[in-house]
């Protein structure tokens, strides 16, 4: 039998510790039976004493039991009463990073448990057979083709050209291959771009409300944030800080959760803050493939003229969230900070991955699946909008949107208390609301959900919106509360839209 004593105290202590080991990790099996105490001693060098003594320790913590005439085995429970009696090893002290990291807000998934059947959850695009079908085809003949050694780490030149192309047509943003950063999805860039960007107490302007994954990660890497509300035209500069900024961080296309879009004179005004100011601009143009009414406006990188903006998309909303696929169109001034600290982070994105998205959008399978998916989304949203007009328009207002995959539907007059037992109540007959409150610095406007409408069928959203209505009911009554919807202060009214897959921009 080997065991190694560590040398720290008496023999019979080491040796005591040796056989515990070799319980804990297996090697000694429960109603195993120990060797004889003087065979043992023998094989050890040791005292027959020291052996026994070690044995009685071994007793005393009941990890051994004693049998007369047999000999000594092994506990039947072994494990469990070492596990509960182990003393809790001192961890080594930890870096800042790791403290900043213990000392942030959990952020609960927005996914509920499977029984919920009906799930308004935002932030999931449309799934369907045919898109499935036709990305597994591109992953095979991709792996096929594709170089298996290591990729460059600012991704394969092909799919640089094709999101090129694709900002381009639809976002009038014009760069080359070289200023295209290929990452992991948009958390990954959010936290390349802090690394390099954001040293400790630098301050980040983040709107508000805000994407909380995006504000986490800028304090995980000691970021101070400085948080600005938005309005019906977006973040305003008038009151944002006039020194010690780093970077602002911001959705102008499709604010989150608002679904607000940033108004000519605001991109104007905050791409003379970023210039005033010498920081970075982090666009996020989330959620805005999909256009409800008119043409979509141009990306705020497309009206840079001094390059202080940073622009990220992904793949992620547009296909499906499993793919960890996104971009950084990035100032020439970045380029290489920003590969060298993406290739000290994983070296570089999935070679086969790049090469299948970069093959489906040259191909033309992407933008064929961007107009299907638009004309489905038209049908699901207005399922919505009208299952939420016929059940629960006393209560209801739902903010006006252009774009995206989810609608805020706000309820003037409930009490912020209220909304947990209104989503308690909801998932208790199979339906799953997402309150707005969460995405708040401070206090919103007044309660309100986001109601996600891309991940179910026309149908289920129908039957949704009926059991939405008869929750709300059920609640108010309850509660005795009065139905109230009454446009809150600084909301606009949702519109009849006509939805559409996203025009490209007139610059």
């Amino acid at each position: 039998m080997h065991l190694d004593l560590d040398g720290n105290g008496p023999i019979y202590e080491q040796l005591s510790r040796a056989l515990k080991r070799s319980i804990l990790q297996g090697a000694l099996k429960p109603h195993a039976r120990l060797p004889a105490t003087r065979q043992l001693a023998q094989e050890l060098g040791m005292s027959r004493n020291t052996v026994l003594t070690a044995y009685e320790m071994l007793v005393a913590e009941r990890l051994a039991l004693p049998m007369k005439g047999s000999g000594t085995y092994v506990a039947a429970n072994a494990m469990s009463t070492a596990a509960t009696r182990r003393v809790a090893a001192s961890v080594p002290a930890q870096s800042r990073y790791a403290a900043r990291l213990r000392d942030l807000p959990p952020i609960t998934s927005h996914r509920l448990e499977k029984t919920v059947r009906y799930d308004l959850r935002y932030g999931e695009p449309m799934l369907d057979l045919a898109l499935v079908t036709a990305w597994r085809r591109e992953l095979s003949r991709a792996a096929s083709r594709c170089d298996l050694n290591y990729p460059p780490s600012n991704g394969l030149r092909e799919l640089r050209e094709t999101v090129c192309e694709y900002v381009a047509r639809r976002r009038g943003v014009f760069c080359a291959p070289a200023d295209v950063l290929i990452v992991n999805g948009t958390q990954q860039a959010i936290s390349l771009l802090a690394r390099v960007l954001v040293d400790e107490d630098s301050s980040v302007v983040v709107e508000d409300p805000h994407y909380p994954y995006a504000v986490c990660a800028l304090r995980a890497h000691g970021a101070r944030i400085v948080s600005a509300r938005t309005d019906s035209e977006g973040l305003s500069c008038e009151a944002l800080p006039r020194e010690g900024v780093s970077m602002v961080y911001v959705t102008p296309s499709h604010q989150f959760p608002s679904g607000v879009e940033m108004s000519p004179a605001r991109r104007l005004a905050l791409l003379r803050y970023a210039a005033e100011q010498r920081c970075w601009i982090l666009e996020d143009d989330y959620d805005g493939e999909f256009r409800y009414e008119g043409h979509a406006t141009s990306a705020l990188r497309a009206l840079d003229l001094e390059d202080r903006v940073i622009y990220m998309g992904t793949f992620s909303k547009t296909l499906f969230p499993a793919l960890r696929l996104g971009y950084l169109i990035c100032p020439p001034g970045l380029r290489s900070d920003l590969i060298g600290a993406k290739c000290f982070d994983d070296l570089a994105s999935g070679a086969i991955e790049q090469a299948a998205m970069a093959a489906f959008m040259g191909n033309g399978g992407f933008e064929r699946h961007l107009r299907k998916a638009a004309l489905e989304l038209r049908s699901r949203r207005g399922s919505l909008l009208s299952g939420l007009q016929q059940h629960c328009a006393e209560d209801i207002v739902v903010t006006h949107s252009s774009a995206g995959m989810h609608v805020v539907g706000w309820l003037p007059g409930w009490p912020g208390h209220r909304m947990s037992s209104l989503v308690e109540a909801a998932q208790s007959c199979g339906l799953g609301l997402h309150p707005i409150a969460p995405y708040y610095a401070g206090t919103p406007p007044c309660a309100g959900l986001l109601l996600g409408f891309a991940s179910l069928s026309s149908a289920q959203l129908r039957v949704a919106t009926r059991l939405l209505g008869e929750t709300l009911a059920a609640v108010k009554t309850a509660a005795g509360l009065a139905g109230t919807a009454r446009q809150p202060s600084g909301v606009q009214a949702q519109r009849e839209p006509e939805v559409h897959a996203e025009s490209p921009p007139t610059l």
